[in-house]
Formats: structure tokens, sequence, C-alpha cells
């Protein structure tokens, strides 16, 4: 019997079959014990969900284990423990490897797979679940580890849309959760053009701060100035959808020309720092001004990123 207060969440019988705990907690298979993959199942854990997990190299099981999980001995005995199976592996091939193969093993049963893959790969994916009778969710993951289970973190679905209904119980613990349809590539599609807008976002203020930097000025000091101005500036993006939306950029905002940032880029090579992530955006200003749209607003650049400049 489990101590006092401890999940039993029972045991894998020889023929790999997982038999009923005694809270009858649903149970779920966790591929992959990375940081992401252990935040995920512990998360599960905490809300008394029965969970199996499984990881190629051992030895990232054993807090989890405390918390009342089952390691499993095999893939073969995770996949079979369980109706919902969830994969964070490290990338398409890994789950072309682990997976793949144990079709017979899946066949009927759901995967949630939360590995990051761009939006052909998640179709590969997709297509694969199709033809082998595995009912198939892909998930784009906007969190870290540690914001798992926490205000701000959000996941991005999409595939087998009763999927994502029967399971809510269980993504809904991971965070806000989002459809965003059928085809299995959009999560990924998503995830990663968000992503875009980080990085380059990241890029610029590590150029400004290397500008600042160049004269002794510590990375700190010029994010308690920058972060305030910078999070203001998002308020704005609403507006600039609407305007791309529009298909107009005749809308009296900031042209391309008053736009140039051309004394960026000088200030940083004068301080010998690379302009390199102002100039990209200098770059796409000049292609749209050199078309002749340099009355338009700032926002016509959208169609830089398009090949558009008609």
């Amino acid at each position: 019997m489990p101590a006092e207060g401890q999940l039993n969440t029972g045991v894998i019988t020889r023929e790999g079959e997982m038999t009923m705990n005694t809270t009858g907690a649903k149970q779920y298979a966790f591929l992959g014990l990375g940081n992401m993959g252990r935040a995920l199942a512990g998360a599960a854990l905490a809300e008394g969900r029965g969970v199996t997990v499984w990881n190629r190299t051992p030895g990232k099981s054993a807090e989890l284990e405390e918390r009342g999980a089952v390691a499993a001995e095999s893939l073969e005995d995770a996949l079979r423990s369980s109706p919902v199976v969830v994969a964070c592996l490290f990338d398409l091939a890994s789950v072309e490897e682990q997976l793949f193969g144990h079709a017979d093993l899946l066949r009927g049963r759901v995967l949630v797979n939360l590995t990051t893959t761009n939006p052909e790969e998640s179709r590969k994916i997709g297509r694969w679940a199709a033809e082998n009778g595995v009912r198939y969710l892909d998930g784009g993951i906007m969190a870290t580890p540690g914001m798992i289970g926490r205000e701000g973190s959000q996941i991005l679905y999409s595939g087998e849309e009763a999927v994502f209904e029967e399971e809510r119980d269980l993504l809904d613990l991971w965070g806000e959760s989002r459809y965003f349809g059928s085809d299995a590539g959009l999560a990924s599609l998503w995830d990663l053009a968000i992503l875009a807008g980080m990085y380059v976002m990241y890029a610029g203020f590590f150029q400004g701060a290397a500008m600042v930097g160049s004269e002794g000025v510590k990375a700190v000091d010029f994010a308690a100035i920058a972060q305030p101005f910078l999070r203001s500036m998002t308020e704005f993006l609403p507006v600039q959808a609407q305007v791309i939306d529009s298909g107009s950029y005749e809308h009296g905002g900031q042209s391309l020309e008053f736009s140039d940032l051309g004394k960026m880029v000088r200030a940083a090579d004068d301080q010998g720092v690379s302009p390199r992530a102002v100039q990209m955006v200098q770059d796409l200003l000049r292609e749209q001004i050199d078309a002749g749209f340099g009355h338009e607003d700032f926002e016509r650049i959208f169609e830089g990123f398009r090949g558009g400049n008609q």
C-alpha cells in the first residue's frame, strides 16, 4: 500500500499493460524527460494523474518517481501503459526513430506531440499518424519549463479537434490552450511566427546594449531604461496589424522616408558595433523607398517579407 497521501500509479505487467491505479486516475505516458518533458509530466503528477515516464537515456526520472510516476523499463512498455502518449523529444528524427516503428502499439491511441518541429515536419508526423490509425495532436509550446502550469504559459495546438476537446483537462494543466485547425502544421507555424518576432526584438535589444556598452554602460542598466519603452511599443501592434490587413499603406502614419534608419546604422558603426540587426530593417525600408513607396506608411515593409514591392 502507498504511504498516506501518496498516489499509487499501478505497475506494468509482464505483458506491458498498465494496471489501473487505486485512485482510478487516468493514465498518461510521457516520452522524453528533458527540462520541458519533466515539467509537463510533473504538472500532471501535481494534479493527481497517473503518469508513466520513459527517456532514451536513463537517470532522468528519479524526481518524478519520488512523486509517484512509474518509470517504464522500455519504450514499448511506456506505449502500452496509457491511451494517451505525450511526446516531447528532441526533433523530427527522434520522433521517427522512437515512434514510427511502433505504429502497432500506438494504433487507436492518442499521440500529443510537443516536440519542436517546423510545419512540414509536423504535417509529416500527422500523415504517418493518419495512415496508421493514431489519433494525433501537434503542439507548439510558448513557454519555458519554469512557466508550465503558471500564468503566461500558452500552448498552441493543431490536428484532430476531437482529441483537443477530449484531452483539455490535461492540456489546460500546462497553460492556456489554443486550437488552430485540423492542419497538423498550423500550431508549429504560429509558434515559429511568434518566436520570429521575439528573436528579432532580442537581437535589436542586444545591438542597442552593444552600442551603449561601447561607452562602458552595463547591459542591466540599459535594460532598465529600454524595457519600459519597448513594452509600451507593443501596444501599437494591433493598430499596425489593421494597417497591414487593410492592404493600403496611406493612412498618414510614419512614412518610410521618415523612418530611415541610416543614422542608427551610422551610430553603431561609429561605436565599433555591428549594425546588422538594424541593417535588416534598413534594407527593407530602402527596398520599398527605391520602388517608389517612400511616402507610404512604415508598415509597408511587411510587403518585403512576402516579396511584394508593387
